[in-house]
């Protein structure tokens, strides 16, 4: 299944392309916070910390595969846009063989320096073993995290953002079956819950290929799926490892400001691990709406629509806000029980420092909302270096700031949202001048004509 979003109603056609993404992104996200309840609840505070600690690396190398993917998807979207069908079949063959590789290489390295990362960024000795061993079993089925990136990211250039949903939700429910069999019957504990990831991947992986092979016309390619040309692979590398970084580095900061958590002690560490959980549930739905708005642009710019680029941003900001706005109510009005979900009821402290959190972190999702839209558009318009620039802004301020206000000023866990604060507003401070002269540049805002 395919959709052209080159015509009709525009407001419509976002928020049916976005909904599926945004599922399928909250049931992936499932993966992780599924992990957290069923380790937090039934192993305890040390395996919790444990996965916490070996998440942002993890999440650092899996996001660094899926925006290169995401990089190569905005080119299948400009060329589906374009309807050069002959030039997006080589696109397509090129960036899986070239992925491939490289999956399996980043998979092998990584397991090596599973334990050398941990210990570089402050990794408690009592948690160690078990992080180290989470994550050596979680890179060893790297290579289902490409395939699927890869299909999904080709369906949605495609227009077809409800497929790879419909997968994410057979793999969170196996996923959640593994973590019971495997953690609570088996007693397998972190290396449990990291092999139900793995296998729930692998699920995902192959239910996606199958339907392409048989419901996916356009990507049933046979032999010319051998077809590789180094000249799309650059082109691809170009736009896909700015996404990438873009997507390393937000996990860099993560690893960063978590070495700083690391030396407060395991209830630090297990309360910063739940309100990660919560933040991904809230901030995924933003980042995912820039995604739709993304393929929006990128396919009309493709065909020449400019008039429906300008259109399509102000419908993605229209959309961020008012999903802001609800997810700020539910958090404030819910902290409590949400941090309930990832402890035991005798981890009060824990409990205690995520609700502090928490009620702050609330009031400030309107500002990720704005800065995700803005970053959409770049990357719709084709110009990822702005993309970059400005996530490298945010996440420098936002480490900054962690280490100023909870190591320097001793201002205590809050400190963190507050941190976060202040690198979404440097990020805004950045983007906001960028994106208006691009928009002068490109349309006469009077008229809403391209100049």
């Amino acid at each position: 299944m395919t959709k052209d979003m080159t015509s009709g109603r525009i407001l419509p056609q976002l928020t049916s392309f976005a909904v599926p993404l945004i599922l399928g992104n909250l049931f992936q996200i499932m993966y992780n916070a599924v992990d957290s309840i069923i380790v937090g609840q039934f192993v305890g505070d040390d395996a919790l910390a444990a996965v916490g600690t070996a998440g942002p690396i993890m999440n650092m190398v899996i996001l660094f595969i899926s925006g290169m993917c995401m990089g190569a998807g905005i080119l299948m979207s400009t060329l589906f846009g374009a309807r050069n069908m002959e030039r997006l079949e080589k696109q397509i063959s090129t960036t899986l063989l070239g992925g491939l590789a490289f999956s399996l290489v980043i998979s092998a390295v990584m397991m090596l320096l599973a334990r050398p990362v941990l210990l570089l960024i402050n990794t408690p000795a009592d948690i160690l073993s078990s992080a180290a061993s989470y994550l050596r079993i979680v890179f060893l089925g790297l290579l289902f995290t490409f395939i699927y990136n890869f299909l999904a990211n080709t369906l949605r250039a495609l227009g077809d953002s409800r497929t790879p949903l419909y997968f994410l939700v057979i793999s969170a429910l196996f996923n959640i079956l593994g973590d019971l069999f495997f953690v609570v019957v088996l007693g397998w504990g972190v290396d449990g819950s990291a092999l139900s990831t793995v296998l729930s991947e692998a699920l995902c992986c192959l239910c996606c290929a199958v339907y392409v092979k048989r419901r996916v016309p356009v990507l049933c390619l046979g032999k010319r799926w051998l077809v590789f040309e180094k000249e799309l692979l650059l082109r691809t590398f170009s736009y896909g490892i700015t996404s990438a970084l873009q997507q390393m580095c937000v996990q860099l900061g993560k690893i960063l400001v978590q070495s700083i958590i690391n030396v407060q002690g395991v209830a630090f560490i297990a309360a910063f691990t739940a309100i990660n959980r919560i933040d991904d549930f809230v901030l995924s739905p933003e980042h995912n709406i820039a995604h739709a708005t993304t393929t929006f642009l990128a396919q009309n710019r493709g065909a020449g629509n400019m008039q429906r680029v300008k259109q399509g941003c102000l419908c993605g900001l229209f959309m961020e806000v008012v999903f802001s706005l609800f997810a700020s109510i539910l958090v404030y009005s819910a902290a409590s029980p949400l941090m309930r979900l990832f402890v035991d009821g005798e981890s009060t402290e824990v409990v205690k420092l995520g609700v502090s959190y928490l009620k702050v972190i609330a009031f400030l999702y309107i500002m990720p909302a704005i800065t995700n839209i803005v970053q959409g558009i770049f990357r719709g318009l084709g110009d990822l270096r702005i993309t970059l620039i400005s996530t490298v802004t945010n996440m420098g301020a936002r480490v900054a700031a962690a280490y100023l206000l909870l190591v320097c000023m001793g201002k205590g866990f809050p400190a963190l949202a507050w941190s976060n604060f202040w690198g979404w507003l440097c990020m805004l401070l950045l983007e906001v001048p960028l994106l208006i002269a691009v928009f002068h540049k490109r349309f006469d805002i009077g008229s809403g004509k391209q100049v």
